[in-house]
């Protein structure tokens, strides 16, 4: 058990969700109330994360994919003992651009690994930290692929039914922890989506204050 005074919200979805315009927005908006924010990536925002980022998405042959997750994880443990455990302990609000969630939706659903063996390591991996609350940004495969660049990386390359098998299990994932995942529809304006992030915040705080 981590215990720790601030507050992690992470965000997650298919690429081309819009997570990290979220994640920005969601930044800016704690900070407009005078809340220290933390704003970090998964995989990144530490040294060793964004070297192992850079391999992950850009390495010019197909990884194994038990050493794909393994470094998914290893970036994250570094990020967790590097800057969101001081974070949280400053009591800052924290918001992470992904988190557990994409282990088990892109390496679990999307790969083929076994998932209840991937939960176990990432438990391992953060040691026990989840997320205070989750926001799951949901659109349909094809308008997630429409809005990726010209420049896909290695994981956006994937197939159309690998990038399925992943959307289906972030929503398969939000029905186990009603209460602290929501999903939003993700297939409209930024402007909208952060409305429905905020007013999913607020409601979500709301029911905490009751516990």
């Amino acid at each position: 058990m981590v215990i720790r005074q601030g507050c992690l919200i992470t965000l997650d979805g298919l690429d081309g969700s819009g997570k990290s315009t979220q994640c920005r927005l969601l930044a800016e908006h704690f900070r407009s109330l005078g809340k220290t924010t933390c704003l970090c990536q998964d995989p990144g925002s530490t040294e060793l994360g964004r070297i192992l980022r850079q391999i992950l998405l850009h390495h010019p042959n197909e990884l194994c994919r038990m050493s794909e997750a393994a470094m998914f994880m290893a970036a994250r443990a570094q990020m967790i003992s590097e800057v969101i455990l001081p974070a949280l302990e400053r009591n800052e609000m924290v918001v992470c651009d992904r988190f557990v969630l994409a282990t088990i939706a892109y390496q679990g659903y999307g790969s083929g690994l076994e998932i209840a063996g991937l939960r176990e390591a990432t438990r391992f991996a953060t040691g026990g930290l989840l997320p205070d609350f989750s926001i799951v940004l949901d659109l349909p495969v094809s308008s997630a692929r429409a809005r990726l660049g010209s420049d896909p990386d290695r994981l956006e390359r994937r197939s159309h039914e690998f990038h399925q098998r992943v959307r289906e299990g972030f929503l398969a994932e939000a029905k186990l922890d009603l209460e602290r995942i929501c999903v939003i529809d993700a297939d409209t304006s930024a402007d909208l989506v952060f409305k429905s992030v905020i007013q999913a915040i607020a409601n979500w705080e709301v029911r905490r204050a009751m516990v």
